[in-house]
């Protein structure tokens, strides 16, 4: 008999601030203006408001308009190469010179340029294929991988010449899902000989006119036995995609009912110049994880889904900021992942927080997002007898995220004081923080809490226990621990603004970041550290058991 469980509060349609939720959640806002946002929802709703130059160090081959068979080692069932199988060598990697000419200067007009990858990620020395529109004769690509490099954050591994430019049809509208499609011919073929395992944004820059834009793609790791996996969040990052004027949210009309059912990567990315939410939610943490020097390994959200025995032997696995979309499948391996000793992070909230399925596109497989959500009994994946793409709470099939992240999603929009309970845990060593510290608006603009109502592993320990008021709803934001018999340990921040706190400075008062300032950068940033490097020295739970502490926070058990 299975537990029937309710999405919580919130319904669809009901979280008008959803259409504002992208500018609120990420950087792009001010601090200012919450009082403008409706919903304390965690169900369906409109949710989109929070928001170089010089040769590369590294060598690559060219691009062009031609096509490049796969290696060997990429071919389903075959052996890595040797060198993927070694893995990245983080330290020495970040001992090379950086660029920090990487960001787009100058965005230019709408559509000046603007192009997609025809795969999510790929492995060293693989090609795939760049799809680019612009208004401009001719237009380069410079690729960047993002990490450390003295502060840099980037290094160009590669540069095209220049290549001719092409105004590419416009997309249409499916009638059934309201998808955005684009049927856009390929325009060059890059081969990523020499590039490193990591997260990269490609620069497109368009010559002979305005404009600059991002490609992101994710140079994937082999073998992730003994490091700590970095799994970019592209299933979420294009739930939140709005080009072509739909995405899963809403659509031209502002409405949730106008949204779409199921969404491509075959299209540019809108968000921070194409970036999607990668600059916001996760390179800063990158960062942080380069410049200690821990073995890392490289993947997304899409490629832990498919393959089975990717995070065989990981150290730890790390979620990022915004990582709400999951697949059964990429659910699966994080839970078996757990159950063989690797240690889970997850740096963010809500997240495994909807349901979907990954369904091929013209360009390849697991290309198109389904995610009906309230509307599941339309699906015709479902109608065939697969999971309803809902929350993960709800029913049909109703499995709470709180069994695998240890916390549960509980809201927004919030903007509150982070309160430390537990002090003398580890993973405030090194801070100075104190029982009742309170670390100006931390907690934001969605978060998590223990509630033992719903399926939670045990022993669980609350580190932070902040009070939060959510349209006019009492509750509270917990960060969590909680460790497993296999010797796994899970932590979860409770809140979406932890990484790009990691990045915070000053005093707050110039409204970026949202207003955080260096004492919550500098608290985020040293239990960050502490928890990569002791997650990256093995299964937790055997060096650090989690001690219950949630009769002592919440007055029962």
């Amino acid at each position: 008999m299975h537990q029937m469980y309710s999405a919580g509060p919130g319904s669809d349609g009901e979280d008008a601030g959803r259409r504002r939720f992208l500018a609120i959640a990420t950087g792009a806002a001010t601090a200012a203006g919450f009082g403008v946002l409706a919903g304390c929802a965690n169900g369906d709703g409109d949710r989109t408001g929070e928001s170089g130059s010089g040769s590369g160090s590294g060598s690559g081959s060219g691009s062009g308009p031609r096509s490049a068979a796969a290696p060997e080692s990429a071919a389903p069932g075959k052996r890595p190469s040797a060198a993927a199988a070694r893995g990245l060598d983080v330290k020495a990697e970040n001992a090379r010179p950086g660029h920090a000419d990487w960001p787009v200067d100058k965005a230019g007009p709408a559509r000046a340029i603007e192009g997609f990858a025809d795969k999510v990620s790929v492995l060293p020395g693989e090609s795939f294929g760049l799809h680019v529109s612009t208004t401009a004769p001719r237009f380069t690509v410079s690729a960047y991988r993002m990490g450390w490099y003295g502060g840099a954050r980037a290094r160009l591994v590669w540069r095209s010449e220049a290549l001719p430019g092409v105004r590419q049809p416009e997309h249409t509208v499916d009638a059934g899902t309201r998808m955005v499609r684009t049927r856009w011919t390929r325009t060059s073929t890059v081969e990523t000989k020499d590039w490193p395992e990591g997260s990269y944004l490609l620069r497109l820059d368009a010559q002979g006119g305005e404009g600059r834009r991002f490609v992101p793609i994710t140079v994937r790791s082999a073998v992730t036995a003994g490091r700590t996996v970095v799994v970019n969040a592209v299933a979420t990052w294009q739930a939140y995609n709005r080009w072509g004027g739909y995405g899963s949210y809403d659509g031209p009309s502002g409405g949730f009912a106008s949204r779409s059912l199921a969404v491509s990567f075959d299209r540019p990315y809108e968000y921070d110049d194409g970036a999607g939410l990668f600059l916001v939610y996760e390179a800063p943490l990158i960062a942080l994880a380069e410049r200690l020097g821990i073995p890392l390994a490289y993947t997304t959200t899409t490629d832990v889904a498919r393959e089975k025995r990717l995070l065989e032997g990981a150290a730890a696995v790390l979620s990022l900021g915004h990582d709400e979309y999951w697949s059964p499948e990429q659910r699966a391996h994080f839970t078996a992942a757990r159950d063989a000793g690797t240690n889970i992070a997850v740096l963010g909230a809500n997240c495994c927080y909807r349901r979907i399925r990954l369904e091929p596109s013209d360009l390849g497989p697991d290309r198109t997002l389904v995610c009906y959500k309230s509307s599941y009994e339309q699906d015709p994946g479902f109608k065939r007898g697969q999971p309803a793409t809902v929350d993960f709470r709800s029913v049909p099939g109703a499995d709470p995220e709180s069994s695998l992240l240890g916390v549960i999603y509980d809201g927004y929009p919030v903007d509150a004081p982070y309160v430390v309970t537990n002090p003398g845990h580890w993973l405030f060593e090194g801070t100075g923080a104190r029982a009742g510290d309170r670390f100006e608006h931390l907690v934001g603009v969605e978060y998590d809490k223990v509630d033992t109502s719903f399926p939670t592993p045990r022993p669980i320990e609350i580190l932070a226990h902040s009070p939060v008021v959510c349209e006019g709803r009492p509750s509270h934001q917990d960060t969590a621990y909680y460790t497993v018999g296999s010797g796994a340990g899970v932590f979860a921040t409770g809140t979406m603004r932890w990484v790009e706190a990691l990045d915070a400075t000053g005093d707050g008062r110039s409204g970026r970041n949202h207003g955080l300032d260096a004492r919550s950068g500098a608290l985020t940033t040293r239990v960050t550290e502490n928890l990569l490097r002791v997650f990256a020295a093995g299964p937790a739970g055997r060096t650090h058991p989690a001690q219950d502490n949630v009769k002592a926070v919440y007055g029962s058990s």
